[in-house]
């Protein structure tokens, strides 16, 4: 609970909807039907504080995002609670991105992949978002162990594409 509300998002593989838990009946009603990710957000969510042991790409986009462009919706605002279910609902609603990176200690990443990373990539795929590793689509990726651990590149698809672009190296070297 992160808030007033208790809110389940459920999807079947068709969609997604959102159900909020009435308390004067005890039950769980639909509220958000049919929900979609909006293609480009403005909201980035990432702990910034660990900024110096990411990978060069994702410093530049983090700086991309904070450099301000009118035309392009520029500077994102940061937002981050630092629970990967929060996070990920403000995503999810008001579309942007939401990073958990590698570390310079954890190249692998730190999120498990059955049970964090694989199960909100495909809520966000059933909203129209995207999910990735910064290199490559969650929902293609076999574990190879029970607790094999995961980067986490998720949200609104424009962004996550855009994001991909700068940690591959495939976006202009300069921020700003």
């Amino acid at each position: 609970m992160y808030g007033p509300a208790t809110l389940m998002v459920l999807t079947t593989g068709d969609g997604v909807d959102g159900f909020t838990l009435d308390p004067t009946i005890g039950e769980f009603v639909r509220s958000h039907h049919r929900i979609r990710i909006p293609a480009r957000g403005r909201i980035y969510s990432v702990n910034e504080g660990n900024f110096a042991k990411w990978e060069p790409g994702v410093q530049r986009y983090i700086r991309h995002l904070r450099t301000p462009d009118v035309p392009t919706g520029r500077p994102y605002t940061a937002r981050y609670v630092g629970s990967l279910v929060a996070d990920f609902h403000r995503t999810l609603l008001e579309g942007g991105i939401y990073l958990y990176p590698p570390e310079a200690s954890r190249a692998s990443g730190k999120l498990r992949l059955q049970y964090e990373a694989a199960p909100m990539a495909f809520l966000a795929e059933q909203a129209g978002g995207r999910a990735s590793t910064g290199h490559e689509r969650i929902m293609t990726i076999d574990a190879a162990t029970p607790h094999a651990r995961v980067p986490l590149v998720i949200g609104s698809p424009d962004d996550v594409a855009m994001a991909e672009d700068f940690i591959g190296g495939r976006q202009w070297r300069r921020s700003g």
